[in-house]
């Protein structure tokens, strides 16, 4: 007869499979919240995103004390894909096409991701971390400037700051229009607004936007269709 396992070896019942059940959970309820937060925003309680990753309420406080400690965990993991974009874009040998791409990839990520609007659009409770994001990707926005700049394809008075601001501006779009896609017109006209050398525009995406939505005065949105006559 084999002897029996000691507490904590592989199949036993002791600490390390315990730890490993604890972190798979921990990994559930973030891969949940992204979700969560994702659709719905950072108004989502740690209740709904327990339901969500299909585990207890109480699993979900024993990982997580508060949902502001949850919210942490998954912005640092979307901080990091909005890192490697400007990363990626500051070392493209072609400036522009850096400054164009990164641009391009954080707005779609802001798009898909209402947590991450949320956060980055500064409200009291998140301008902590909406902080940490501008220490994390500044050396690589200062550096695609830069380096757009030296190649003669950015106008001169263009400065890092502006890049924020358009994301900022994107991301309103998105929330105001209930269009998905729809900044990725915007994003080609500032864009278009950002060059050095104007006459090398590009055709507008997302065109008869317009005809679509209702006029700003009757309340900026997409346009309802009127109920049909009885």
């Amino acid at each position: 007869m084999a002897p029996p396992r000691a507490s904590g070896e592989p199949g036993g019942s002791g600490a390390p499979r315990l730890r490993r059940d604890a972190e798979l959970n921990r990994l559930r309820l973030i891969a949940a919240a992204r979700e969560v937060f994702r659709e719905r925003g950072l108004s989502a309680t740690l209740d709904d995103v327990a339901r969500h990753a299909g585990v207890g309420v109480g699993t979900a406080y024993r990982r997580f004390p508060n949902k502001e400690a949850l919210i942490d965990a998954v912005f640092d993991d979307m901080l990091g894909r909005v890192e490697e974009a400007t990363r990626e874009g500051a070392e493209d040998p072609d400036a522009w096409r850096g400054l164009a791409t990164s641009l391009e990839r954080v707005a779609e990520l802001h798009a898909l991701d209402r947590g991450l609007r949320e956060v980055l659009l500064g409200t009291d409770r998140t301008a902590p971390r909406g902080s940490e994001f501008g220490e994390r990707i500044k050396g690589h926005v200062d550096r695609v400037v830069e380096r757009a700049r030296e190649q003669g394809v950015l106008r001169a008075d263009a400065e890092p700051w502006d890049l924020v601001m358009i994301q900022q501006m994107l991301g309103a779009v998105t929330d105001r229009s209930g269009e998905p896609e729809l900044w990725r017109r915007y994003l080609r006209l500032l864009l278009d607004g950002l060059r050095a050398r104007p006459e090398h525009t590009e055709p507008l995406p997302g065109g008869g936007f317009g005809e679509r939505m209702t006029p700003p005065g009757a309340g900026f949105g997409p346009r309802k269709d009127p109920p049909p006559a009885d």
